[in-house]
């Protein structure tokens, strides 16, 4: 069975720094019609970036939409055209000081599928050599340096809430227990 939907129409209702919305027409496996609500976003990377001390960086940083203070890994929006590694390698230094010798994916996150087009590249950093942080002008964040064993602790705890930091820790963690790094 084709359970593909077929774009009809696009309409987009607003237009921002980083997201658009459109209310979207389309065509369902079985013929019918119906509308689509999409927030249609860049991208972005998120950074999991493990010292010799077997502790991650993380950023603690305030987010507006939920009021509160979040315990993340780096990470950032992907501008037009530009590879994800590269990104990620940009916010790592940005965020936390930190560059690194060693890159590997971890995959890729869906953080929303059922009204986002958003993708986040997630990478495992090592070798880390340390900098000068240059967060962006509106970016206020500390930096803290976690044992991974705690940060899975804390992810199962619900401690740590983001998605792709929970993702990241998680795979690193395991990519571990199996020796894979």
């Amino acid at each position: 069975m084709n359970l593909s939907e077929k774009t009809l129409s696009e309409n987009i209702l607003f237009t921002g720094n980083i997201i658009s919305l459109n209310l979207d027409e389309v065509e369902l496996p079985n013929g019918k019609t119906a509308t689509r609500e999409v927030v249609k976003h860049p991208g972005g990377v998120c950074v999991a970036a493990l010292n010799d001390d077997d502790r991650l960086l993380f950023v603690r940083q305030y987010r507006y939409p939920y009021g509160e203070l979040l315990l993340e890994l780096p990470a950032g929006k992907l501008s037009p055209g530009e590879d994800p590694l590269e990104c990620g390698k940009r916010e790592l230094k940005e965020e936390t000081g930190a560059t690194a010798e060693h890159y590997e994916s971890l995959g890729c996150l869906y953080p929303s599928p059922g009204y986002c087009g958003e993708i986040i590249h997630m990478f495992y950093a090592s070798g880390l050599s340390y900098g000068d942080m240059k967060p962006d002008e509106d970016e206020f964040l500390e930096v803290e340096h976690i044992p991974l064993e705690k940060a899975v602790q804390m992810v199962l705890d619900n401690e740590i809430t983001d998605a792709k930091t929970q993702t990241a820790v998680l795979k690193v963690a395991e990519k571990r227990r199996r020796d894979l790094l």
